[in-house]
């Protein structure tokens, strides 16, 4: 193993002797660390200039795991673990980390990640493997995960300080903790340091979110996906927000155009996992918000049946849920739904009931059993966060509730539950449903 004689940007030493290895791996880092294209051709380029690079094996691995090559990167990350022996203590529990989420041991991967930044806080790309929409702590079904997030990365503010990436991170996590104004600031300073910053270009498309400003959101994100790359990690996701922003406009024509030409399964270039969520949660928010025409379900029914072929990731098995249930494919939705009440059963589902029953109550509100929908999903709204992704994202399974309730004639829980939602941010949207849900006094006659 040769001694480091180079470091990141960080300031960790890296164990090659390739001055090329070195620049190759250190902007690869930064690339994946702004959700910008071309990490994995850069860390392909250090591994080449060094094959020992441990380092190096290790980051393409755990890219190729994230775009769906689960094989080739256990495989790559056995060697990873091979070539780090005799290196330093940060190096080999970099490759421990890395290499155990890819081994599909989460649990043990984010207990080495708190422990590793007490020795090695400024290990961004191992800390990275914490935070965010898919990270360790947002994937580990807990229920103060977004608490866990937040309080992680603030008690690393001192030693990252005005770093773009930890920026990015920490607005995110603030948004999702209710922390409205430190994330906006966050967010905005993410972006004046690196305007091509896919993960500070995404905390700012939450913070408008949460704030209401769907048309200042829709704007924003217009002006900045221009150049950015469609085969970006986050392109899909980001032209997600957009159209979201569009559907809260009440302008259904362009947010189904953003979907039809950057989001549906055929044209999209995002993995698997967020693919899924993303065509499957806009074409169902379109429904629920009463778009008046037909929306291309099969398509992402088949997606979800060649990419999912049994349940496993709760994050994939909701979403499922929807396309099998708006694409009325009841075999599909039986099967998945039996496959997760096993699993729940076995002990093997992170997040507990909440999946299985996520997934029975979209199968009663698609059956126009609003009753039975209320009734399953009642009862788990505050285990939601349990599932991963963000609250705008999770807030669909909220809005399937709010209109099963306005379709049962429950409209005191509906106008309830929006006048809380209303208290936190402005929506149109909002203020259309409660319309419905606020039951006019009526008059007998009487002075």
């Amino acid at each position: 193993m040769p001694t480091a004689t180079h470091t990141d940007r960080y300031g960790n030493a890296l164990a090659t002797r390739s001055a090329v290895a070195a620049e190759h791996y250190s902007a690869a880092v930064d690339r994946s660390l702004a959700s910008d294209l071309g990490a994995e051709a850069l860390f392909a380029a250090a591994v080449e200039a060094d094959d020992g690079f441990a380092l190096a094996h290790v980051a393409r691995a755990r890219l190729r795991q994230m775009r769906g090559d689960v094989a080739a990167a256990r495989e790559e990350a056995a060697r990873a673990r091979q070539l780090v022996a005799g290196a330093s203590p940060r190096e080999q529990r970099h490759v421990d980390i890395l290499a155990s989420a890819i081994e599909g041991k989460a649990p043990r991967a984010l207990d080495l990640i708190y422990q590793h930044v007490k020795d090695f806080p400024r290990d961004a790309f191992a800390l990275s493997q914490a935070t965010g929409v898919y990270g360790l702590i947002g994937f580990s079904g807990r229920q103060n995960r977004a608490e866990e997030q937040v309080q992680l990365l603030e008690s690393l503010e001192l030693d990252y300080g005005d770093d773009w990436w930890f920026l990015s991170a920490l607005a995110f996590a603030q948004i999702e903790h209710f922390l409205f104004e430190p994330a906006r600031r966050n967010a905005e300073r993410s972006l004046q340091l690196r305007r091509e910053n896919g993960y500070g270009a995404h905390a700012m498309a939450h913070v408008h979110y949460e704030y209401g400003e769907a048309g200042a959101g829709a704007s924003f994100l217009a002006d900045w996906l221009i150049g950015y790359s469609r085969a970006a990690e986050l392109h899909t996701h980001l032209s997600w927000h957009h159209a979201l922003f569009l559907l809260n406009q009440g302008d259904f024509d362009a947010a189904l155009r953003l979907y039809r030409d950057h989001i549906r399964p055929e044209v999209s270039q995002s993995g698997a996992l967020a693919l899924i969520a993303d065509s499957a949660s806009l074409l169902w928010r379109a429904q629920l918000y009463g778009a008046d025409r037909a929306l291309p379900w099969d398509d992402v029914r088949d997606f979800a049946c060649r990419a999912f072929t049994k349940p496993g990731l709760m994050w994939a098995d909701v979403h499922c849920a929807l396309a099998y249930a708006a694409a009325s494919d009841e075999a599909a939705l039986g099967r998945l739904i039996d496959g997760l009440r096993v699993r729940h059963a076995a002990g093997k589902i992170r997040a507990g009931e909440v999946v299985p029953a996520l997934a029975e109550g979209i199968a009663a509100y698609a059956h126009d059993d609003y009753d039975a929908a209320i009734r399953i999903l009642e009862p788990v709204q505050s285990q939601i966060v349990r599932i991963g992704g963000s609250h705008a994202q999770r807030e669909l399974f909220e809005d399937t509730l709010l209109e099963s309730y306005l379709r049962a004639g429950e409209l005191e829980k509906a106008e309830s539950w929006l006048r809380a939602r209303l208290d936190r941010r402005p929506s149109p949207r909002d203020l259309q449903w409660l319309e419905r849900a606020t039951v006019p006094v009526s008059s007998n006659g009487a002075d």
